[in-house]
C-alpha cells in the first residue's frame, strides 16, 4: 500500500482542484460561498492562468452579489487580465449597468486603460452600450472621450468602425457640445 502522504503531486492536485472550483464560484455568481471562503482567508485577488481575478470573472458573467462581495473583501476593481481588460472594461463590453455602476461606486476608473487596452467607455461605444456610455459621462463630465486606444482610435471612432450608430451619435453630440441624453 503506497503511502501518499509522502507524494508531493497530491497537495498541489488538491490545490488545482480547490481553485479550479474557487474560480468556477466566481463564474457561476455563488456570493454566499465566495464570502465563506474570503472570511476564511481567501485572497480576493485570486487569479488564474489568464490572469482573471475572481472579480473579473464574476463581474463579467454579470453576477452582482459576487462582484459586490468580492469589492467589499478588498478585490482590486482595476486588476487587469493578460488580454488588457478590467472587471470594468468587460462589464461595459458585456453591457451589465448594474455590474458597471457597482465598481464605479468601488472605486474603478473610467479613464483606465491597461497598456494595450481600451478604456470602459471605448468597450461601451464600440458594443453599442448607450446606458453605460451615458453612465460614465454622467459620473465624470471631465472623462477625456478623446482618449486614443492602443490602435490609435478614440471611442467614439470605435463605434462607428463597429458600426455602433446609438453610441456614435451620443459622443458625436457630446463632443460637439449637444450633450444630447
Amino acid at each position: 500500500m503506497a503511502n501518499t502522504s509522502n507524494n508531493p503531486a497530491l497537495p498541489d492536485q488538491e490545490f488545482i482542484e480547490f481553485a479550479q472550483e474557487v474560480f468556477r464560484l466566481a463564474r457561476t455568481g455563488e456570493a454566499q460561498t465566495l464570502a465563506g471562503l474570503l472570511q476564511k482567508g481567501l485572497p480576493p485577488n485570486m487569479s488564474n492562468h489568464k490572469g482573471d481575478t475572481l472579480l473579473m470573472l464574476a463581474a463579467y458573467h454579470g453576477h452582482a452579489e459576487a462582484t459586490k462581495v468580492l469589492l467589499e473583501a478588498g478585490a482590486e476593481p482595476d486588476r487587469y487580465n493578460d488580454m488588457a481588460q478590467t472587471p470594468l472594461g468587460a462589464s461595459a463590453y458585456k453591457g451589465s449597468l448594474q455590474i458597471v455602476e457597482l465598481l464605479l461606486s468601488h472605486g474603478a476608473q473610467m479613464n483606465f486603460a491597461p497598456p494595450g487596452g481600451k478604456t470602459p467607455l471605448m468597450f461601451a461605444a464600440m458594443f453599442n452600450r448607450l446606458e453605460i456610455v451615458k453612465c460614465l459621462l454622467a459620473r465624470d463630465v471631465d472623462i477625456d472621450i478623446d482618449i486614443k486606444s492602443s490602435d490609435g482610435l478614440t471611442a467614439l471612432e470605435l463605434a462607428r468602425s463597429m458600426g455602433a450608430a446609438d453610441t456614435a451619435a451620443h459622443l458625436e453630440a457630446r463632443r460637439t457640445g449637444d450633450n444630447a441624453k
